[in-house]
């Protein structure tokens, strides 16, 4: 019923004749017997291919799937288009890992070209590299950049996203930098507690952009403030937000990072996500990973090379802040198909779509008696209201009817509408919230 030995007993016997052993144990001879395991190991026995795919078929069963999910928060469930598993489920695809013989690997480059490209394009800046590993290290990484012997401090709104915030506190805490965190003011980033934090050895300011409880800081200003302390003005942002927001270029950024999962990447219980970071051109060797670019060989036909592997830790060890040793090859892919089937139009189109179902669905939620909006500024597709109830009651409720609420957080409740939710759908949830509220 299916075998997971890799060799027979006849096999591994030639196996041991030809390095001149006779039995296994001879493998350990010079292995003190003090930590040698003298019993077997209390794991159970091993299961043939068919009880595997069984059990794991009953823990899969134990999940529960949403047919509609208002859940944002950092993982997003937009559509997305049939062409991208179609593409990247291609066995020269799937199986692509980090270049090590680059040259060689035209397809894998120019791939990576292609998503370096896009994320220029979407972001407005110069030069991006080959991917992260996820949104919160590549946010942290951006922090890196910043530091020099004279800046050692890092400023971060509150509005960045929870975990974003920890990460980035923990690279702080391994290098030994100070960081501060910026309060919120009626759900943005508070500019006069910013301009009194700034100072000379300030050397990066991170927002969120929109931030985490859906709102969309006036970033060109918090920027602006920013560079006039001559710190650096860095950006996470959703990527979707920016088939409608302005360019983070356009708005005086520096770096700008992002998780990249929204890019046509399943919610996948939460990976395997993708880190992307671009920076100005001046910028280029601080950032970590590797840069694609492209030329001309011999006989004179396009082709790609690795350009720069500035920070890596095979390359320049001292100064590699990260074990960036897979390029995340495979989301890239994910990402490139995805924006490259969307096209500028369907890029805008999808962004525009999101706004304003999310406001559609505001103005209806307002609608129900203690649904208020928590905050009055404006939004792209997530926002905070109150919660007349116990927020678990409206969450275990909406449930039973296949629905994910939005996310239960100190301010109120996070809702999240994405274009995949139509107008009956969105309809659907109000009736629904309206039902368990008269309860």
């Amino acid at each position: 019923m299916g075998s997971y030995l890799p060799s027979t007993r006849k096999e591994r016997e030639a196996m041991l004749k030809a390095i001149g052993l006779d039995q296994i144990d001879d493998l350990y001879q010079d292995v003190p017997a003090s930590v040698l395991l003298k019993k077997p190991l209390n794991i159970p026995q091993g299961l043939s291919e068919l009880e595997v795919r069984a059990r794991m078929k009953s823990i899969a069963a134990k999940n529960m799937a949403f047919d509609t999910v208002l859940r944002g928060a950092g993982a997003y469930d937009h559509y997305i288009p049939a062409i991208v598993s179609s593409v990247t489920s291609k066995e020269e695809f799937s199986t692509t890992y980090t270049p090590y013989q680059a040259e060689i690997s035209q397809g894998v480059l120019q791939s990576i070209f292609e998503f370096q490209t896009m994320i220029c394009e979407i972001t407005g800046m110069d030069i991006s590299n080959a991917s992260m590993y996820d949104g919160a290290s590549s946010a942290a990484e951006s922090a890196m950049m910043c530091l020099d012997r004279r800046r050692g401090k890092v400023l971060i709104s509150a509005g960045v996203h929870p975990e974003t915030v920890e990460t980035v506190r923990t690279y702080c805490w391994g290098r030994g930098v100070e960081m501060k965190l910026i309060p919120l003011k009626s759900g943005l980033t508070d500019q006069v507690a910013l301009k009194e934090m700034l100072d000379d050895k300030t050397a990066c300011v991170l927002i969120q952009q929109p931030n985490f409880l859906g709102q969309i800081e006036e970033a060109a200003a918090i920027n602006r403030m920013t560079h006039q302390a001559g710190a650096k003005a860095v950006m996470a942002v959703y990527p979707t937000s920016l088939g409608l927001l302005d360019t983070p270029a356009a708005q005086g950024a520096d770096i700008v990072t992002g998780e990249g999962q929204p890019l046509g990447m399943p919610l996948n219980y939460g990976g395997p996500y993708l880190g992307f970071l671009a920076c100005k051109k001046e910028l280029t060797r601080l950032l970590p990973g590797r840069i694609v670019g492209q030329t001309k060989d011999a006989q004179g036909r396009r082709a790609f090379v690795l350009t720069l592997q500035a920070r890596e830790q095979h390359i320049r060890r001292e100064k590699a802040s990260s074990n960036v040793c897979s390029n995340q090859a495979l989301c890239a892919m994910t990402a490139s198909v995805y924006m490259a089937a969307l096209g500028p139009r369907g890029f805008m189109q999808a962004a525009e779509l999101c706004y304003h179902k999310a406001h559609y669905f505001a103005s209806e939620m307002e609608k129900i008696p203690g649904f208020d909006l928590v905050y009055r500024g404006d939004f792209f597709n997530e926002f905070v209201t109150d919660c007349p109830i116990d927020a678990r009651k409206l969450e275990n409720a909406l449930m039973q009817r296949g629905i994910l609420s939005g996310l239960s957080i100190e301010e109120g409740m996070l809702w999240c509408v994405t274009e995949k939710h139509s107008k009956q759908t969105l309809d659907a949830v109000i009736k629904a919230i309206r039902e368990v509220c008269a309860r």
